[in-house]
C-alpha cells in the first residue's frame, strides 16, 4: 500500500467532512510555549490543512508538508500556512530549523525510525513533537456502530497501519524523550450528506460506485434511526496526543 497515492480520489470528502480539533488540544501542544508567534511549525502529512489552519490561527507561521498533490489542491488557503510537496521522511527542511513538529491523524502512515530520526533533526533542541489522533469513541453506541460499518467495507484489507506500534517506536526511539499523552473529548454533528463523506474519507473505503454502495444504504439506515429532529447525528471521539521533547 503506497500512503501517499492511497487518498487520491478523496480529497474533496476529505476538505468537507474530516472533523476538526478541539481548541484545547491545540493549547495542550503549544502549552509552555512564550510567545507563539515567534514559532515556525512543520505539519507532516498535513492532508487539506484543518490542522495547519488551526495553528495558523494562533500566529504560528506554520509549513504543512503534504505528499499528494490532490490533497494540496484541495486545501482552504490561510495566510499563515504554506504548502509544500514533501514527506515525513524527507521533509526537505534544514537542520534544527522549527519549533514545531506536528502530525495530526497521519503518523501511522510513515516509515517510523527514519521519520523519528528526520523529526529530530529538523527540530530545534528547544522544540516539541505532537502526535495526534482523533479516534472514534467505542464507548458512544452510535458512534461505534459507524466505525465498524466503515471497517467492514475495507474487507479487512491486510496492512492497516497500527497506531499502537508507531507509538511504541516513539517510546523506544534514541531521538525523543519525555514522552507524555493525554486525552480530550471531541463530538462532530453531521447530516446524512456529511456522515457519508466521512466514511468515504477514509483510506480503506472502496472508491468505486458499485463497490461502495452496499456501505451507503447501511450509513442511510443508520442515520435514519439515531438522527436527531434537525437531522443530525454525533460522531463522537477521542483526541489523543502525544508530546515529545528531541533528545539532546
Amino acid at each position: 500500500m503506497n500512503p501517499t497515492s492511497l487518498f487520491s480520489g478523496r480529497a474533496t470528502d476529505y476538505a468537507l467532512y474530516r472533523p476538526s480539533y478541539p481548541a484545547e488540544a491545540i493549547n495542550i501542544i503549544l502549552e509552555g510555549f512564550d510567545q507563539p508567534s515567534q514559532l515556525v511549525a512543520a505539519d507532516i502529512g498535513a492532508g487539506t490543512g484543518i490542522a495547519s489552519r488551526l495553528l495558523g490561527e494562533r500566529e504560528i507561521k506554520v509549513i504543512a508538508i503534504e505528499p499528494n498533490p490532490e490533497m494540496r489542491l484541495a486545501a482552504t488557503g490561510h495566510p499563515m500556512v504554506e504548502f509544500r510537496s514533501g514527506t515525513a521522511e524527507v521533509t526537505g527542511f534544514p537542520d534544527a530549523s522549527v519549533d514545531l513538529v506536528t502530525c495530526f491523524q497521519s503518523f501511522h502512515w510513515f516509515n517510523p525510525s527514519p521519520t523519528l530520526y528526520e523529526f529530530h533533526r529538523i527540530l530545534k533542541s528547544s522544540g516539541r513533537l505532537g502526535l495526534v489522533w482523533g479516534i472514534w469513541d467505542e464507548d458512544d453506541s452510535f458512534t461505534k456502530e459507524f466505525d465498524r460499518l466503515v471497517f467492514q467495507s475495507s474487507n479487512n484489507i491486510p496492512g492497516l497501519p497500527s497506531r499502537e506500534s508507531m507509538i511504541s517506536a516513539l517510546l523506544e526511539s534514541p531521538y525523543f524523550q519525555k514522552v507524555r499523552q493525554t486525552n480530550v473529548p471531541y463530538q462532530q454533528w453531521l447530516d446524512l450528506q456529511g456522515l457519508i463523506g466521512l466514511a468515504q474519507s477514509q483510506g480503506f473505503v472502496p472508491l468505486s460506485p458499485e463497490e461502495r454502495q452496499p456501505l451507503v444504504a447501511q450509513l442511510q439506515k443508520l442515520h435514519e434511526q439515531a438522527a436527531d429532529t434537525s437531522g443530525k447525528v454525533c460522531v463522537v471521539y477521542r483526541i489523543d496526543i502525544y508530546l515529545a521533547e528531541p533528545m539532546v
